[in-house]
C-alpha cells in the first residue's frame, strides 16, 4: 500500500485547505493509506475529514521545534511521498528529506507564484524567494490552473519538466445536497431584493475594498444587497467602508459558513474581486450551484474557469465602474443554470483526485530513479 503524507498549516477555513481535505480522503477513498499533518489541527474543515484519514498534529509555536517534530515523524512514519502544499510547508518538507529516509516531494502551489512574490509583506516575500529557490528540487510541482504553471515556467526555467497542472477537488458527489439545505439569515427568507454573494477570507487579496464600491455603484441604479461569507483581517474596515459608501443597511457579513454552497445556490449573482488566486473554488462551487458569476480577470484562475468570459464577464482588477457595469448586465441577463452546472462540472473532485493518483503512480516508478 502506497503511504501518502499531506502536509500543510491549519484546517482553518479557507479555499486551500478545504482542497486538501477532499483530496485526504480522496486518495484514502483510493486505497492510498494517508496521513494529514499540521501544525495546528483546530478549524472548521476537521469536521469534514474521513475517519480512515490519519490527523497527525505537530502543535508547535515555533519553526525549529516544528521542524525537529516533523523530521520525528517522518522517520517513523516513513511515507513514500510527501505532498507539501503552500510555501511554508514547501521549505520545510524540501529541506527534511536530506535529513530522514528518501521520499518523494510534490509541491503544491495553491496560488499564482509572481502575485506572491510581490507582496508587500517582507517576512512573505523572504518566504516565497526561498521556496522558488527549493522548488527545482522537487520531484513534482503541482499548481491548479494553467495560468499558474505558466507562471512558475516563465520565472523557473529549471522546474519546467517537473509542473503539472492538476484542478482542485470542487465538484463532490455532495455538493448538489448541501446546496439545498436551508440558510438562516433573514434576507435569504423574504421577496426582498436580489441578493449578491461573495465568498472568501476578508484579507486584501480579495479586494473586497472595490467589490464594496462596485456595490455602491450597482446600488445607485436598483435595489440590491451584499452578503459577504468569510472571516479576516479587513473585517472592520470593511464595515467602515460600507458606512462611509452609504450602503451598510444593503451589506451583510454573516462570517464564515462550512457549508456556502446553500447561500450560493440562493443567491441572483456571485462576483470575486480578486487581485490575485491559484484557481478560486468559490467561482467553480458557485457555477455548480448554478449562479451566475462575475469575476477580475486576475491571475489565475478565472480566465481558465470562465473561458475568455465565455460562462460570465472578466472585468480589470481593482476597476470598480467596470465590476459594477459587469454585475448590473448580469443580473439583467443571466446564463442558465443548466449551463452553468454542466461547465462547473470540469473541476469535479473524483477527477482531480484520479489524477494525483496517476501523478504519484508515476513518480513511484523504478525507471524515474525515486524508488
Amino acid at each position: 500500500m502506497i503511504r501518502v503524507t499531506i502536509y500543510m498549516p491549519t484546517l482553518e477555513g479557507g479555499g486551500a485547505e478545504r482542497a486538501m481535505v477532499d483530496l485526504a480522503n480522496g486518495l484514502e477513498a483510493e486505497g492510498l493509506k494517508t496521513d494529514l499533518v499540521v501544525i495546528r489541527e483546530d478549524g472548521p474543515w476537521r469536521q469534514l475529514l474521513s475517519d480512515n484519514v490519519r490527523l497527525i498534529a505537530i502543535r508547535s509555536r515555533g519553526a525549529l521545534p516544528g521542524f525537529v517534530k516533523l523530521l520525528y515523524y517522518l522517520r517513523r512514519a516513513r511515507p513514500e511521498v510527501v505532498l507539501a502544499n503552500g510555501a511554508s510547508s514547501i521549505i520545510l518538507a524540501t529541506l527534511a528529506r536530506w535529513l530522514t529516509p528518501r521520499f518523494i516531494v510534490i509541491a503544491r502551489i495553491p496560488t499564482n507564484l509572481s502575485a506572491g512574490l510581490a507582496k508587500v509583506n517582507l517576512k512573505w516575500r523572504i518566504i516565497r524567494t526561498v521556496q522558488a529557490s527549493l522548488l527545482p528540487q522537487a520531484d513534482a510541482i503541482v499548481t491548479n490552473s494553467s495560468g499558474s504553471s505558466e507562471d512558475i515556467a516563465r520565472n523557473l526555467p529549471a522546474a519546467s519538466g517537473k509542473i503539472h497542472t492538476i484542478h482542485n477537488p470542487v465538484v463532490g458527489p455532495n455538493m448538489a445536497d448541501e446546496a439545498r439545505q436551508p440558510v438562516a439569515h433573514p434576507w435569504f427568507h423574504s421577496h426582498g431584493p436580489p441578493i449578491i454573494l461573495a465568498a472568501g477570507r476578508l484579507d486584501p487579496a480579495k479586494d473586497y475594498g472595490t467589490l464594496m464600491r462596485a456595490f455602491a455603484l450597482v446600488a445607485q441604479r436598483r435595489e440590491v444587497r451584499l452578503v459577504v461569507l468569510g472571516e479576516g483581517p479587513e473585517r472592520r474596515s470593511l464595515v467602515k467602508l460600507t458606512h462611509e459608501l452609504g450602503v451598510a443597511h444593503r451589506v451583510d457579513f454573516p462570517g464564515f459558513h462550512a457549508n456556502p454552497f446553500a447561500f450560493m445556490a440562493k443567491a441572483r449573482l456571485f462576483v470575486l474581486s480578486s487581485k490575485q488566486e491559484g484557481m478560486p473554488n468559490v467561482l467553480i462551487q458557485a457555477m455548480a450551484c448554478g449562479t451566475p458569476v462575475v469575476s477580475t480577470d486576475c491571475p489565475s484562475g478565472p480566465r481558465e474557469v470562465l473561458e475568455d468570459g465565455h460562462w460570465g464577464p472578466l472585468v480589470p482588477v481593482g476597476d470598480a465602474e467596470a465590476l459594477a457595469d459587469a454585475m448590473s448586465t448580469t443580473l439583467d441577463r443571466a446564463l442558465p443554470p443548466a449551463s452553468l452546472t454542466t461547465r462547473a462540472a470540469a473541476f469535479s473532485a473524483d477527477g482531480s483526485i484520479r489524477a494525483y493518483v496517476r501523478l504519484i503512480e508515476e513518480l513511484r516508478r523504478p525507471a524515474a530513479g525515486l524508488v
